[in-house]
């Protein structure tokens, strides 16, 4: 059985950082890529970053230059690196996972992934 767990999320400043981890498990395809959501109140999901099984990345445009994702395949556990916070980052952030198909650079759309994290808040009071 697939799960996904977030940790990391908080409260912090526009200006800081924060560092937000998913531990993967019950994986048993390889190819499977993963991606980094998240739902502000009274808003849709929305892609974020995303990673593809061979390492290469896309990001949403409001966060290109800010946030990377990243991966660690021995400890099996993704990441989103996020700097220099805005109030507008504030949301529910969510990690994804698919292994029924296959895109190098994984994909922001969320009807893509059939693997879920319940979540972690991240607040940015301005």
């Amino acid at each position: 059985q697939v799960q996904l767990l977030e940790s990391g999320g908080g409260s912090v400043q526009a200006g800081g950082s924060l560092r937000l981890s998913c531990a993967v498990s019950g994986f048993t395809y390889v190819h499977y890529y993963m991606g980094w959501f998240r739902q502000a109140p009274g808003k849709e999901r929305e892609g974020v970053a995303s990673i593809g099984s061979g390492g290469r990345t896309t990001y949403a445009d409001s966060v290109k230059g800010r946030f990377t994702i990243s991966k660690d395949n021995a400890k099996n556990t993704l990441y989103l690196e996020m700097n220099s916070l805005k109030a507008e980052d504030t949301g529910m952030y969510y990690c994804a996972a698919d292994d029924l198909r296959v895109k190098l650079r994984g994909s922001l759309d969320r009807s893509e992934y059939n693997h879920w994290g319940q979540g972690t808040q991240v607040t940015v009071s301005s």
